[in-house]
């Protein structure tokens, strides 16, 4: 058994099923492994940005880890803008990234690259493995670091010659390390505070987010008067009809700050305090009053659903079922904007559908106007990094299964950093709606040019513009596989949108705004 065969024997034996992949040279053997052992589904991403952001969706929907193959460090190079978002999402992957044989190494090839200071600006755990007969060991300790809860980036880099030399073994499946444990006298106070009977806000990040934490943040809003929102950025939300109705924080700094102005105290549950995006000149960096007291429920790394269960035990927060809230709207008809737009979606989204969004500027309200759709998943731009929408869809399709329909909110801009995910998708024949907002220019950078105090000219406004030639997003669809009609109406899109959600494969909308 050579270090390759035993590193996929290690990643069957420790629960990885799945490896998104685009191989190189030093990864030959790795792929003549997979080749050869059965188990490991192996997808193609025709950039390395697609194969990081398929896995980050991935893990978001199947809450285990897929593992990513990638060549050398140029290939993680292209892949680290969506690890970036990935580790944002605190989504677990494991990289395999190949090298330069050792003894290649020292003669300075082309591709020689410090793959491991690379590998050090996104991932939690790091190691390069030169022996064939550690590889397997190393493989299994990858994952265990990957599945530290909530999740995190694992990169085990493997030397080419440790992956074809003789004396691999197969690494014993480690155990997934438990939670951080919660602080009792954390949850003492933070009942203190709640029954103070000040403005008090609850805000839900991470597995908070969900359902369950949902229902029990609901509880205690209905016991002590508090407020809940839900963080800007989350990996996943639970929506629709039988979810929590709660905004989340806004974006633009100004309207940030009124939204969180009202409360004296701000109970983070998985939450960061809440901070713009970028500075702005004349305002503040946070986005909370200056007198707010923050109180620190729980961290990340430790069970927001189980902290906000233990702050119900000690209020002793009776059940309390959601506001109905009402039947989903009819589609809308006529001019495209925002609002007709969230209308139809809650109109037409299917049942248990899977919303990833990459929206920018044009869906910054979708979210609270779809609460009345039926239930579904909202995956949102965790890090910031432009790109992730399309490949997000992608890797969640495939980790929650055909039965789901993912439908991606993507801005046109960002759509072009990665729409090498649309071939995958037509491959794979996943079932994904993709609907490009087709302004033909960078909205959010208009937006933000003007939020630091000045007014673009036709120089800036040129570096804006994604005209001469227009994109045309049918065609780009239809030379990747993937089916495509535009839409200029709100009819129009509804029709498209009911032909999309009925077929099994993918589908492209290029909605004109």
């Amino acid at each position: 058994m050579n270090g390759a065969e035993s590193l996929v024997r290690t990643l069957l034996a420790s629960g990885i099923d799945t490896c998104f992949a685009n191989p190189g040279t030093s990864e030959m053997h790795f792929v003549a492994a997979l080749d050869q052992i059965p188990g490991l589904r192996c997808v193609l991403g025709l950039q390395e940005n697609v194969v990081t952001g398929m896995a980050d969706g991935y893990c978001r929907m199947a809450e285990k880890p897929a593992a990513t193959l990638l060549h050398c460090g140029p290939g993680l190079a292209n892949g680290l803008a969506n690890l970036h978002n990935a580790r944002r999402a605190r989504s677990a992957i494991v990289n395999i990234v190949g090298d330069q044989a050792t003894y290649h190494r020292p003669h300075d090839a082309p591709l020689t690259a410090d793959t491991d200071a690379l590998a050090r600006t996104v991932s939690a755990w790091t190691r390069t493995t030169a022996e064939a007969g550690d590889v397997g060991r190393d493989a299994a300790i990858a994952v265990q670091a990957a599945r530290a809860h909530p999740g995190q980036i694992a990169t085990l880099i493997l030397p080419s010659d440790a992956s074809w030399s003789a004396g691999g073994r197969v690494g014993e499946a480690l155990g997934a390390p438990a939670p951080a444990p919660l602080d009792p006298g954390a949850v003492e106070t933070a009942a203190r505070l709640l029954r103070n009977g000040g403005r008090t806000l609850l805000l839900l990040a991470g597995s908070a987010a969900l359902a369950p934490g949902q229902g029990l943040a609901h509880r205690l809003a209905r016991a002590s008067g508090a407020g809940v929102m839900f963080d800007f950025v989350n990996a996943r939300m639970a929506r629709g009809r039988g979810r929590l109705a709660a905004a989340r924080v806004p974006y633009a700094m100004s309207e940030a700050i009124a939204a969180l102005a009202p409360f004296d105290t701000i109970l983070l549950v998985g939450a960061k305090p809440p901070v713009g995006f970028f500075a702005y000149p004349g305002l503040p960096s946070v986005q909370y009053a200056p007198t707010a007291r923050l109180h620190v429920l729980s961290r990340p790394e430790q069970d927001g659903v189980a902290a906000l269960q233990a702050l119900v035990d000690v209020i002793g927060a009776p059940e309390a079922p959601f506001e109905a809230s009402g039947p989903a709207p009819e589609p809308a008809r006529g001019a495209v904007t925002p609002e007709a737009f969230a209308q139809t979606l809650a109109a037409l989204m299917p049942e248990e559908a899977i919303v990833s969004d990459e929206s920018i500027t044009f869906g910054r309200a979708l979210l609270g106007a779809t609460h009345v759709a039926a239930p579904h998943d909202w995956l949102q731009l965790t890090g910031g990094a432009i790109g992730d929408g399309l490949p997000v869809a992608t890797g969640a399709a495939i980790g929650a299964g055909a039965a789901r329909r993912v439908v991606s909110l993507q801005a046109d801009g960002s759509a072009m950093y990665s729409l090498q995910s649309l071939w995958t998708q037509a491959r794979e024949n996943l079932p994904c709606t993709t609907i490009v907002f087709s302004n033909r220019r960078y909205e959010i950078l208009i937006g933000e040019y003007r939020a630091v105090g000045a007014t673009p000219g036709p120089t800036a406004m040129d570096m804006l513009d994604l005209g001469r030639p227009d994109l045309d997003w049918v065609k780009l669809a239809g030379g990747m596989g993937v089916e495509g009609a535009r839409a200029e109406t709100m009819e129009a899109c509804a029709d498209l949108m009911r032909h999309s959600f009925a077929r099994p494969g993918p589908f492209l909308i290029e909605l004109a705004i």
